[in-house]
């Protein structure tokens, strides 16, 4: 129903800085919050930033003053610019966001397929 595409992964030096961006398409009615997870291997999937449809945001502690989300409601996209990254944001990043869509009255969750950020020390 809903698709979320990633990009703008890759591999940097620590202190680099990269952008990633997820477009949503399908049968949205509207998008309530956008955001990234990441997950590292041997660890859990953890919140790094969500931006919701008033423009409240919140952030990993790990993450913050370093990472910005920010997102474009009119072409459903959300960006995560990422700077002054270290060795340990390496990890594959999630899209994720919260969609009514045009065939239920509810909320479903939605995942894309992660895009892998490298951080080199």
């Amino acid at each position: 129903q809903v698709r979320l595409v990633e990009s703008g992964g890759g591999l940097v030096q620590a202190g680099g800085s990269l952008r990633l961006s997820c477009a949503a398409s399908g049968s949205i009615f509207r998008i309530n919050r956008m955001g990234w997870y990441r997950q590292a291997p041997g660890k859990q999937r953890e919140l790094v930033a969500q931006i919701r449809s008033g423009g409240s945001t919140n952030y990993a502690d790990s993450v913050k003053g370093r990472f910005t989300v920010s997102r474009d409601s009119a072409e459903n996209t959300v960006w995560l610019l990422m700077n002054s990254l270290k060795p340990e944001d390496t990890a594959v990043y999630l899209c994720n966001a919260g969609v009514l869509t045009t065939s239920a009255p509810y909320e479903y969750n939605f995942w894309g397929q992660g895009t892998q950020v490298t951080v080199s020390s």
